[in-house]
């Protein structure tokens, strides 16, 4: 589990009690991040589309291609075209598959798309686009 905040990390393991010490921990800003070995699974629950600054994506998909095996998966939830256009006062950045496949490459291979409506707290309605996508083989 990755975050860029020790804090959240912390509560997330208090949390989880012993089971935390199943998990490998990393407190590093995804756009940098070094991974010490390859994952069969990468999930995104919602951080890609808070990357608004073209780099900052690039370096996001760059860090994920290098962390992820080859035939691994990657689950990505984002703000769907016609979602909010801000989250907690942050601008975002909407997607549908066709502008996800944009900025993932020819190395990731759509498998499924969801769309969900989520109801806040505060009773509104967001929409969220979930992507499973998978690393397939470079082609030499």
């Amino acid at each position: 589990v990755l975050d860029i905040s020790a804090n959240a990390l912390a509560s997330t393991k208090n949390r989880l009690g012993d089971s935390a010490n199943n998990i490998e921990w990393f407190v590093a800003d995804i756009t940098q991040f070094d991974a010490p070995n390859k994952f069969s699974l990468w999930h995104d629950r919602a951080v890609f589309h808070f990357l608004t600054d073209h780099r900052d994506r690039k370096n996001y998909v760059k860090v994920l291609k290098n962390s992820l095996r080859t035939e691994g998966h990657l689950i990505i939830a984002t703000f769907a075209i016609g979602g909010p256009e801000k989250c907690s006062g942050l601008e975002i950045v909407q997607y549908d598959s066709e502008k996800m496949i944009a900025e993932l490459g020819e190395d990731f291979e759509l498998v499924e798309e969801r769309k969900e409506v989520h109801i806040t707290p505060a009773n509104k309605e967001q929409k969220f686009i979930f992507f499973h996508f998978l690393k397939v083989p470079k082609i030499k």
